[in-house]
């Protein structure tokens, strides 16, 4: 049962209508709980394989206990064992293999329970959370399969807000109309552009590796940069569509994870519009505790920017190592970290040269924008390369066309998404202004029938000719 499966949504939804059967908190805690270990099972097949994540919950769970208890002085120590044991469960190439668990067991979603654990002991740590969570509140808050796979990572006590609400949030059939258009959006989106986009990378790869003429190969070398970074965003916004979804008809909000990353004109501004619960996460507990860390230790004037470079790319770093287990990872966080640093020392120089507001003014202009968002497509374009290529598919990547060719390849993704984001932005400004007395004509709720009802026929004809699933949801893995 995939995460964006017929199979996943109808598990979903006959999940969110047993929840609903009554209002009581009781009654819809049980009802995820069951829910989620019937979800567990169905992926691990075999309850022999869930023992080392059932090992993991029972370590952080013990040092949670441990600190709602007062030993706090336990928490640097706590945190480190959680990180340990999750670095070997990952099976991180650069441990010695002997040490690693031979025998194969069930990983998927270790990477989001690994976040809300730390939450969990950080939170209980820092003095000021005073609710002491039981191991059934432990269990859904780190279990709940709607979050399980591929987040969104929701913090602990706005899941507890709703979860556990006396009255539940409102649920009318205005909120449930809203809720499956947006589940058939994101199947849509997962199941026929992610689909279509993922054979055009693939049909891209293959033509590099033919004895074709150079025009075609740089053709397909630029169909190969440009395809992926959109497939990503159709295949793993498109389950936080389904998930969030089915979350509110079960009576819980789940946080949003984009907002229009391609219209991002910086990759600083990329980072708060993709995969945003991630980012806010590393911004709340590693961004700004060694930002605090080294102003403490530092005290320099003309230093104090640079350390929040040097900040910027530890975060975004540790963004791209936590993606993947094996070296293409860590240049994949050394792209990210550093794409962010430059982004962030080229505001500070600016800033410096012509001034704050001449530089605010600046970053306002059609050109600017229109030239950084295609930069930061571009770039992203670029580390996402390292994002699902082996070395050996990368050389044979580079050596289809070199490297100087290569740079000319994504001049080009620069220079044509630069125009095509601008394009875009325009049009989709252009069309909002068309107006009624209920809003823009595009967006209300006949047309979004249109749509929802065009985006499931296409998907239903889409699986029913090609008799195969479409690609897994790639956020998964991790």
């Amino acid at each position: 049962m995939d995460t964006a499966s017929f199979q996943f949504v109808l598990f979903g939804l006959a999940a969110a209508l047993v929840s609903n059967f009554s209002r009581s908190r009781v009654w819809r805690s049980a009802v995820l709980l069951v829910a989620s270990f019937i979800f567990i099972g169905l992926l691990a097949h075999q309850p022999r394989l869930l023992l080392p994540l059932i090992g993991f919950l029972l370590l952080g769970y013990a040092a949670l206990l441990l600190i709602q208890r007062g030993w706090s002085r336990l928490l640097v120590g706590s945190i480190l064992a959680v990180l340990l044991a999750f670095v070997w469960l990952k099976k991180y190439t650069f441990l010695p293999e002997g040490i690693f668990l031979h025998a194969p067991y069930f990983t998927l979603g270790l990477s989001y329970i690994f976040f809300r654990v730390l939450h969990l002991l950080i939170e209980a740590g820092d003095g000021d959370e005073k609710r002491r969570i039981g191991p059934f509140a432990y269990l859904l808050y780190t279990l709940n399969f709607t979050t399980l796979i591929s987040g969104p990572i929701q913090r602990y006590d706005e899941f507890a807000r709703d979860q556990f609400a006396v009255e539940p949030i409102a649920l009318g059939p205005r909120v449930v109309g809203l809720q499956v258009e947006r589940i058939i959006r994101g199947f849509f989106k997962v199941n026929v552009l992610a689909m279509i986009f993922d054979l055009l990378r693939v049909d891209a790869l293959a033509q590099l590796g033919y004895n074709l003429p150079l025009p075609l190969k740089l053709y397909a070398a630029f169909r190969l940069a440009v395809v992926y970074p959109i497939f990503l965003y159709c295949n793993f916004s498109g389950y936080i569509d389904i998930v969030i979804a089915i979350g509110r008809l079960m009576r819980v909000r789940l946080p949003e994870n984009f907002d229009r990353p391609f219209s991002a004109s910086s990759f600083l501004d990329f980072w708060s519009r993709w995969h945003m619960t991630l980012s806010t996460w590393l911004k709340t507990y590693v961004y700004n505790p060694l930002l605090i860390f080294l102003l403490r230790r530092i005290i320099s004037v003309t230093l104090e920017p640079m350390l929040g470079v040097f900040c910027f790319f530890v975060t975004f770093f540790l963004v791209g190592v936590w993606h993947g287990r094996t070296s293409e990872f860590l240049v994949f966080g050394v792209l990210l970290g550093g794409g962010v640093a430059i982004n962030k020392l080229w505001q500070i120089w600016m800033a410096r040269a012509i001034g704050r507001k001449g530089y605010k003014a600046l970053t306002k202009s059609f050109l600017y924008t229109a030239f950084g968002r295609g930069l930061t497509f571009s770039w992203f374009a670029l580390a996402s390369i390292l994002f699902w290529a082996s070395w050996r598919q990368i050389n044979g990547i580079l050596s289809a066309l070199g490297a100087a060719r290569w740079l000319g390849v994504w001049l080009a993704v620069w220079l044509l998404a630069t125009v095509v984001l601008a394009l875009w932005e325009w049009l989709r400004s252009a069309l909002l202004t068309v107006r009624t007395v209920e809003g823009p004509v595009f967006t209300n709720r006949y047309a979004r029938v249109v749509y929802a009802s065009a985006m499931g026929l296409a998907s239903l004809v889409m699986i029913t000719l090609l008799n195969q699933p479409a690609p897994g949801v790639v956020y998964k893995t991790f």
